[in-house]
């Protein structure tokens, strides 16, 4: 008798043709984060600043190296929400964090 996983599905996303079941394991919902190396990106994680960042709305500046754990992904993928022990409701650009 024939094995009934060997359905496949077209990942438009990859141009190429991937199993039906890989395909909804990878499903989430939301669009890969990815940090400033290409990383992806998951909730929990912990990523350090590439860069100095000026924080709006405060005089503070947050430096290159700082490290920032337990991120949330937000629904745009380009942006991660955070906390800092001095900064609440932070939210970074993944253009400027690197995954440790």
């Amino acid at each position: 008798m024939a094995d009934t996983d060997d359905s496949y599905v077209y990942d438009e996303a990859l141009g190429e043709w991937r199993p039906a079941g890989a395909l909804a394991e990878a499903d989430t919902g939301r669009a890969p984060v990815r940090d400033a190396a290409g990383n992806l990106l998951a909730d929990g994680d912990a990523v350090t600043l590439i860069k100095d960042l000026k924080v709006k709305g405060t005089s503070q500046t947050l430096k290159q190296g700082t490290v920032i754990r337990s991120i949330r992904l937000t629904d745009d993928p380009e942006e991660i929400d955070c906390r800092h022990e001095s900064i609440k409701g932070l939210v970074l650009r993944t253009e400027f964090v690197r995954k440790r």
